[in-house]
């Protein structure tokens, strides 16, 4: 079951150009997980996003500002490294720190669910892996595992399956989606 789930980030890793990728179950937990990851206090997010972005940061123990920025595919989740990018997902896209996509139906990608954490950093990536999977080593039983404090957010290897099989047809590039939610 691991292997397809890797073997559909190796995927998007090669599409986007991004060093590691951790799938998770949508978006929403990619910031999440972002945002717990950098611990973050007061991010800054455009006042015309998607709910579970501010839900993300508050959940991760931060507080939420609003600005008046326009944005189409993706935005920066102030002052961190962190980017929103539900609304873009194409070849080459990667340029740093933590990108958070989304493979929503209504997305590029267009699953029933999922999302991805694209990034370059092996420490960031072993903490992702582990905190998506209920704080868990994936292959590892629970009763030989320390856990960490994680959540469930692991992408199911269904989902990551269909994945696997749509990027086969991806086209190299595609134009961010407009912010029409």
């Amino acid at each position: 079951a691991f292997n397809i789930v890797r073997d559909f980030e190796n995927a998007i890793s090669a599409y986007t150009g991004a060093p590691h990728v951790v799938a998770v179950n949508s978006c929403t937990n990619a910031l999440l997980l972002a945002c717990k990851y950098l611990n973050v206090e007061t991010v800054t997010i455009p006042r015309r996003t998607y709910v579970g972005v501010a839900q993300s940061i508050l959940n991760a123990g931060g507080k939420v500002a609003f600005d008046g920025r326009d944005w189409r595919g993706s935005y920066s989740l102030n002052p961190y490294p962190i980017r929103d990018s539900a609304r873009r997902f194409t070849g080459g896209m990667y340029s740093g720190g933590f990108d958070c996509v989304s493979f929503h139906i209504a997305k590029v990608l267009g699953l029933d669910q999922g999302g991805a954490i694209l990034h370059d950093s092996p420490e960031a990536d072993e903490w992702f892996r582990r905190a998506r999977f209920d704080g868990r080593t994936e292959g590892v039983a629970p009763k030989d595992d320390n856990f960490i404090r994680g959540f469930h957010c692991y992408l199911s290897p269904t989902i990551a399956a269909h994945g696997l099989w749509r990027m086969m047809y991806l086209p190299k590039h595609n134009e961010d989606l407009p912010n029409d939610d």
